[in-house]
């Protein structure tokens, strides 16, 4: 999914298993790299190279070696973008994710805006992070560079020095500001800032760096969430409608900024603000799937297959290496809860149906519809669930056909069971004319008490998933507390019709569930 520029001979097509540092160094003139001239020229179009230059000591681990994961080259190479000003509003908005620990801060906190700065491709750098803490001591980090690193103060003296007023003091050199000599200004912030109006002079951001803009998620919630959100899009942006933006992070919980970016990034689901505000996203996984069907890692160097497959299986490598989040606050549903069929295969199907959870409206702030395919195995007495998916449609005819693409993909399909607590008779009026039977179910207990009776058939073996069902495990990991819980419900509805309560007429033994 990534976009980036690319320039004949430049990292072109290299990755971490690729990628050869020795031979990468040897095309360089080591009397250019001797010479201060000859080291500006060579780095002012190759962020990696004046991080080798530069910056090395930040690159290498505690044993001292160095080595490199895709993202990082990706990275180099999307920077380079920086080169030239964006000619379009919100031409350049980018986001980066990528696993836990994989360097994001050092290289969009430190190296790459060093390398703009240096070379004066970026005049004024703009940084947000969680916390106004988190964002002074990344800026923290810059100013020791500047201060300390002697070869870059040889090669980019002003850049290195604070300006200064007529008076002798500095303009600006503070927690959370610095400007140049050059003219080359860095503010940190914290997300919840009074951002409004930022700039110095007449010189608004052309670089916004949000990175980590989301707490843990033992300090993070919904409602905080969307406010993250409004403050980005309300505040943030409108700093500079031109300026290069990058966000970068890790998912925190389902939901989140980065979560939606995430989705976004795989393809899986674009949210409304995500397209409005013409963000790119750009996903990284921990395993990376050669063309032959094996696998790497995605930073071998830090990271071998063999410890990541090791805890492939962990809700920690879920969250914090495949940025794919099963919510910790739940009280229901824990990632132990979910069983996938065994080497014999997925279970014979005696009946199966399709759930639907109905939103009512498309609107941004409304829930989703929820589809839910589900069987029933009288050999095994227990449910499989084959697919869940979430829509954000308006109910009319786009429902319609998607229901009838899913009756299509599950010929086995022999029962429509619908919710209509809301909607009332909209729903037959939509799914009329169907090739199967259409049964509408009205509920009547909360959804926390159903949602317990579900969760107790499946602590108990009697559903399993067809295969990983990342979004209706999400939701019923983070359930109550999810976002949206249309699939915890579409799921449900199913599996309560098929191993129906005591108090229920029993309708999974034989066809009379239809």
């Amino acid at each position: 999914m990534t976009t980036v520029v690319r320039a004949p001979g430049y990292l072109s097509g290299l990755d971490a298993e690729t990628f050869d540092l020795t031979a990468y160094l040897a095309r360089f003139d080591p009397r250019l790299l001797a010479d201060p001239e000859g080291r500006r020229l060579l780095t002012r179009l190759d962020p990696l190279l004046f991080a080798l230059v530069y910056v090395r000591h930040h690159l290498r681990d505690s044993e001292g070696t160095m080595t490199f994961g895709d993202a990082h080259l990706d990275w180099c190479r999307a920077a380079r973008a920086w080169v030239r000003p964006a000619s379009v509003p919100a031409e350049r908005r980018d986001a980066y994710v990528a696993p836990r620990n994989m360097g994001k801060s050092t290289w969009w906190f430190l190296i790459l805006p060093l390398w703009a700065a240096a070379h004066s491709h970026v005049r004024f750098a703009a940084a947000f992070a969680s916390s106004a803490t988190q964002a002074e001591t990344h800026l923290g980090t810059f100013k020791r560079e500047i201060d300390g690193n002697e070869l870059l103060r040889k090669d980019f003296l002003d850049l290195c020095t604070p300006a200064k007023r007529p008076s002798g003091g500095n303009v600006a050199d503070t927690q959370n500001m610095y400007i140049a000599r050059s003219g080359f200004v860095f503010a940190a912030r914290g997300i919840d800032s009074s951002n409004l109006g930022m700039k110095v002079g007449e010189t608004r951001p052309d670089l916004i760096l949000c990175d980590d803009i989301e707490p843990d998620e033992s300090s993070y919630s919904v409602e905080l969430a969307r406010k993250r959100r409004t403050t980005l899009i309300d505040s943030i942006l409108p700093l500079n409608v031109y300026a290069r933006v990058v966000i970068s992070g890790t998912v925190t919980m389902p939901g989140s900024i980065v979560h939606q970016l995430v989705k976004h990034g795989r393809g899986v689901e674009t949210a409304d603000w995500v397209k409005e505000e013409g963000f790119r996203a750009h996903y990284t996984p921990p395993i990376v799937r050669r063309p032959n069907g094996t696998e790497r890692s995605i930073w071998p160097g830090k990271w071998p297959l063999d410890y990541l497959k090791s805890i492939e299986h962990t809700r920690s490598f879920a969250k914090n290496y495949a940025n794919d989040p099963m919510g910790a606050d739940g009280e229901l549903w824990t990632p132990d809860d979910f069983r996938y069929p065994g080497d014999e295969g997925v279970d014979p199907v005696t009946h199966m149906m399709l759930s639907i959870d109905p939103a009512v409206t498309a609107k941004k702030g409304s829930d989703y519809t929820g589809l839910a395919v589900v069987s029933w195995s009288a050999r095994h007495r227990r449910c499989t669930v084959h697919a869940a998916i979430g829509l954000k449609i308006q109910p009319g005819p786009l429902l319609r056909e998607r229901v009838l693409a899913l009756l299509d993909e599950f010929p086995q399909i022999g029962l429509i069971l619908i919710e209509v607590n809301q909607g009332g008779d909209t729903w037959q009026a939509i799914l009329h004319g169907m090739p199967v039977k259409v049964k509408t179910v009205t509920q009547t207990e909360n959804k926390f008490t159903r949602a317990e009776g579900v969760l107790n058939h499946y602590q108990r073996g009697r559903v399993i998933h067809a295969r990983r069902l990342v979004e209706v495990e999400q939701q019923m990991c983070a359930f109550p507390k999810a976002p949206h819980d249309d699939l915890v419900d579409a799921v449900g509805s199913a599996v309560r019709r098929f191993i129906p309560t005591k108090r229920e007429t029993p309708k999974a033994q034989s066809a009379s569930y239809l």
